[in-house]
């Protein structure tokens, strides 16, 4: 006699795919490695940078030249991310041995992601929540570090890593 009871109370296998077990055990061994915090300790201070750089011009934009704050985001990212490429590839990463180009590049495309993930919180911050406009901003920003660091860890600036 077959028993249906027990047979729901068996919880299904968990699936994990090798590239994901791969992803979380490189991770986790990247996690005891000291050099990497103070790879994350830099990019936070170039972050901090950045940060103070974005708020400043995107204030500017706002209020001195009376853009919108969407167009005042980008104007303030573009500026930011090329202040922020330059310390990280020669500061944070020490990237300086590799090719600029395909590193700007993938920089650029990871900096595309977060900033999308930005403005997509600036949004939400303003419109949304009745956040102003500021300090919307400072939280965008700050939500999408995370985003921007493992972007540019593993694929931006790896091989200067390797």
């Amino acid at each position: 006699m077959h028993d249906e009871a027990s047979a729901v109370d068996i919880p299904p296998a968990r699936m994990t795919s090798p590239v994901a077990s791969r992803m979380h055990l490189r991770l986790l061994h990247g996690m005891r490695r000291p050099a990497n915090w103070l790879q994350l300790v830099r990019f936070g201070l170039v972050g901090g940078v950045g940060f103070a750089v974005n708020l400043i011009v995107y204030t500017l934009c706002v209020h001195g030249a009376g853009l919108d704050y969407r167009v005042a985001n980008v104007v303030a990212w573009l500026v930011a991310v090329a202040n922020n490429f330059v310390l990280n590839r020669h500061w944070t990463f020490d990237a300086r041995g590799g090719q600029a180009r395909s590193q700007a590049i993938r920089f650029l495309l990871v900096s595309l992601v977060a900033e999308g993930f930005s403005l997509l919180l600036l949004t939400v911050f303003v419109e949304g929540a009745g956040i102003a406009k500021i300090p919307s901003q400072a939280l965008a920003v700050a939500l999408s570090m995370p985003l921007n660091f493992l972007g540019n860890k593993m694929w931006s600036f790896r091989a200067a890593a390797r």
